[in-house]
């Protein structure tokens, strides 16, 4: 999606490549006006409950174990401010840019639900600092997962009210400024919170959302490029593409395994290195797992994405905001800022990830390997012994899935008592999204020298004169020839790696293959 394109909230559920578009390619939000009816109803009911002398979480008492201090009209303001400036309590490195804009965009679809109790003037002004690129600087620690991600939130929180710092641009090496000097220069006027907002504009699961939702965008294009790493290792292994049959596949029906095999029937077709024997003809049995099984792993995390994209649809479709105006004018407590069912997923795509990440490093490293590789020359180097070839550039693949195993470990089975024992239950789905982000860093890095590993195996087999490869292949053997030398003398390996990385993040594999082959692989 373009960066001018616009979302309008209110009028249709959010989706992942709406997050995507606003996160990443800076598209513009904007408030359908039934959505900005229905946020200034629910305020009229919140404002009606402000006068009432009973206590009401929220709008006249303390919060979490302090919910039942209740607070003098004339302090509520300040109640509000002080609710936002202690709950911005972060520390440690910033949040990547695209995060905080996903997380301001979820919690703004919320707002805009009018089921918080929120002024329309709030909505404006969090779609205004959205749209003028503002992005509040939030820490890597602070949240628990529950109530949702309060201190991420509440340093964006800050920024509305003209507090702390933010960045005004995408450049990494400029220096935050004060929240207040980008808003004068934007022209926004700093929000005095009122009632319930401080709590509508930090109750909410909207980090982890906005991180799963960035990483099933990833995800998807990472399983193709590991269809097409797979593939080429198979032929430049000179294995059998056989396997990879639609009838054998449909006998185990799983849906992720019949797209895997059916991408690597395709990037397999028309080559002249796999095997495919005569009648009675000699030639290997069978070949090795990490080449026959590809599409049974990398189908399980297909499936695994596709759970986990039904579980981000509910919650782009939900209002999460504690306690909500209902419509029938009720302001009702709820447990719905409980962040499990995404932090289930974003571990569950961890463990994925680290798998598809562990077969790829299993494939590369048979290259390497003489009693393995069908006659290729040890490390695939250009004079074994004087020179290594690839040999370390398979120990960076190693401990990458090393450090991705650990990833895997889930952080939604870990929970730490907070708020006096109110919150005694936490969901840690912030954590499960970070260290996910960071675990598709890895995986795009392993199968970057998958690829490195398998075309420069193809400049051997070529040489040889073993056959040619497919279309797809070649193509991305040609792609890869642009940034990598050929097998030579060794060189400086680091920057090849660097090269093949880029290569896979920036969806070049990809193009290179889509514009090599007929169709699309799924």
């Amino acid at each position: 999606m373009l960066a001018s394109a616009t979302i309008t909230l209110g009028a249709e559920p959010l989706t992942i490549a709406d997050v995507v578009a606003v996160a990443r390619a800076g598209a513009r939000v904007t408030i359908a006006p039934e959505a900005l009816a229905a946020v200034a109803a629910s305020r009229a009911m919140i404002d009606e409950l402000a006068t009432d002398s009973r206590p009401h979480y929220g709008v006249s008492t303390g919060f979490g174990a302090l919910a039942k201090v209740q607070i003098p009209a004339e302090k509520r303001q300040q109640l509000q401010r002080s609710l936002i400036r202690s709950h911005a309590a972060g520390t440690g490195p910033e949040v990547e840019r695209e995060v905080v804009r996903a997380l301001m965009l979820l919690r703004l679809n919320t707002l805009a639900s009018g089921r918080t109790g929120v002024r329309p003037v709030v909505v404006g002004t969090y779609a205004a600092i959205l749209n003028a690129d503002i992005a509040p600087v939030v820490h890597e620690y602070g949240s628990l997962g529950c109530s949702g991600d309060l201190s991420p939130l509440a340093h964006c929180a800050l920024t509305l009210m003209g507090e702390g710092h933010v960045r005004v641009s995408s450049d990494p090496n400029a220096a935050p400024v004060p929240a207040a000097e980008a808003l004068a220069a934007a022209g926004i006027e700093p929000l005095v919170l009122a009632e319930k907002e401080g709590l509508a504009l930090i109750n909410g699961t909207d980090g982890m959302l906005g991180m799963l939702c960035l990483a099933l965008h990833d995800l998807g294009a990472l399983l193709r490029v590991a269809d097409v790493a797979a593939a080429a290792s198979v032929e430049a292994l000179t294995g059998t593409d056989a396997v990879f049959a639609a009838e054998l596949q449909d006998l185990r029906p799983h849906p992720g395994q019949a797209a895997a095999a059916a991408n690597m029937r395709a990037v397999l077709a028309g080559s002249g290195l796999v095997q495919r024997p005569a009648e009675g003809e000699f030639t290997r049995v069978q070949d090795a797992y990490s080449l026959r099984c590809a599409p049974q792993v990398h189908g399980a995390a297909r499936d695994t994405a596709d759970h986990a994209a039904r579980v981000a649809g509910a919650e782009l479709r939900a209002a999460v905001d504690n306690p909500v105006v209902l419509p029938d004018g009720r302001v009702e407590s709820n447990g719905n800022f409980h962040g499990a069912p995404v932090g289930y997923v974003l571990d569950f795509l961890a463990i994925a990830v680290a798998d598809v990440a562990s077969m790829s490093e299993r494939r590369t490293d048979r290259f390497l390997d003489v009693s393995r590789n069908h006659g290729l020359p040890p490390f695939l180097a250009a004079d074994a012994g004087l020179d290594s070839g690839l040999m370390i550039a398979q120990y960076t693949a190693a401990g990458i899935v090393s450090e991705l195993k650990r990833l895997a470990a889930p952080a939604s089975v870990d929970s730490i008592p907070s708020s006096a024992m109110q919150e005694d239950h936490v969901s840690m789905g912030w954590h499960a999204g970070s260290k996910l982000r960071r675990a598709l860093d890895g995986l795009t890095r392993v199968l970057g020298i998958e690829l490195l590993t398998s075309t420069r195996a193809l400049d051997f087999r070529v040489a040889a004169a073993a056959g040619e490869p497919g279309p797809a292949t070649a193509a991305v053997h040609e792609l890869f020839r642009t940034r990598i030398a050929a097998p030579d003398v060794d060189a400086f390996l680091s920057p090849d790696i660097a090269a093949a990385y880029e290569l896979v993040h920036t969806g070049a594999v990809l193009d290179t293959v889509a514009a090599a082959i007929p169709g699309e692989l799924s």
